[in-house]
């Protein structure tokens, strides 16, 4: 009898493995099983947000376990911070509820800017689908269309609200480059900006590089706009002629303060979920997330469209957040002193 312990021992062994493994399996689809998980973008359709969360929305449900469905729904307002609240304080935190909302998150809370009522590191960053390049977009009709002109006219410009990049970026260059960029609120979104520069509203609107390429590409090309600036550290392969916002630095101070506000470009399109949703379904989400981005469909799709594709995992984007959400205090003062001005 003593022979056979070990090996009924051994048996017994694998039989409860088997069964814990087999229950943390059916456990993992019955996290999500029959649930809806509601992505909630944080401004108007027809931008950049927009696009990559209903894409995420599409693709992300087929590889999580139990096969949950997928709603997007737009919560434009604030530059975003309705939606940033709202998932922050309110939404479940069960993983039923994600979101996409401004790349400036953490800068805004290291701003303490007004209306910020979550702290960017607490969020559950699930991934992101890529970095961003945004542009300023301004009409040939203005003798602002370059930095020596905008020096000398007013450029009413449209913003999406306080703290957001449309509205902070032309302050910026009102105090580094002595332009005189005129910020006109209330618009809920960049595509609502760019309507405004066709009707003559404004002058001047701040989309992303992918928006202009793929939606107007024929305001370059027909001269009907030009690209003033772009907001990131170093400029754009595609967009070699077009000098960054940290170029028109004149010293080492405003390099430092021009490279903190671009350095959102680095979080871009990305998806986050509200702080307290447990790790096994954080980590499941950052799962399916990843397989998404290298689902063929959506490969493909992004390829067909030409779109900017970069993605990263949550974990790595977790540490930019927080990087940026705690940044030099010198730097964070003097922007919030420009801002307030």
């Amino acid at each position: 009898m003593k022979t056979h312990r070990p090996a009924a021992t051994l048996a017994c062994g694998l039989a409860l493995t088997a069964a814990l493994t087999g229950g943390a399996r059916a456990s993992d689809e019955d996290m999500f099983k029959g649930k809806t998980i509601a992505v909630y973008i944080g401004f108007a359709p027809g931008g950049t947000y927009d696009l990559f969360g209903r894409m995420v929305t599409r693709f992300m449900a087929r590889h999580i376990p139990g096969q949950p469905n997928m709603v997007a729904s737009n919560m434009p307002g604030a530059g975003s911070f309705t939606a940033s609240n709202w998932l922050y304080r309110i939404a479940p935190k069960d993983g039923t509820a994600l979101g996409t909302v401004s790349q400036t998150l953490a800068i805004d809370e290291a701003l303490k800017s007004k209306g910020v009522q979550f702290k960017a590191a607490d969020f559950n960053w699930i991934g992101r689908v890529t970095s961003n390049v945004e542009v300023q977009v301004v009409s040939t009709r203005t003798e602002g269309r370059t930095i020596a002109g905008a020096r000398t006219v007013v450029v009413p410009t449209a913003s999406t609200g306080p703290g957001s990049p449309s509205d902070t970026y032309p302050k910026l260059m009102n105090e580094v480059a002595g332009t005189q960029f005129k910020i006109i609120r209330g618009f809920p979104g960049s595509t609502d900006g760019l309507l405004a520069v066709e009707r003559g509203e404004t002058d001047a609107s701040l989309t992303s590089w992918n928006t202009m390429k793929t939606t107007r590409m024929n305001w370059l090309t027909e001269k009907k706009a030009v690209l003033l600036v772009q907001y990131v550290t170093q400029r754009s392969p595609e967009l070699m002629d077009v000098p960054t916002l940290v170029e028109l630095a004149n010293n080492d101070a405003d390099r430092k303060l021009l490279s903190f506000a671009v350095s959102s470009a680095e979080i871009g399109r990305s998806i986050l979920g509200p702080p307290g949703i447990p790790a096994d379904r954080v980590a499941i989400l950052r799962k399916a997330f990843d397989a998404a981005m290298k689902d063929p469909e959506l490969l493909a799709e992004v390829k067909k469209s030409n779109l900017d594709f970069e993605p990263l995992d949550g974990a790595s984007l977790a540490k930019i957040v927080a990087e940026a959400a705690n940044a030099d205090a010198t730097v964070v003062a003097r922007m919030q002193k420009i801002m307030e001005e």
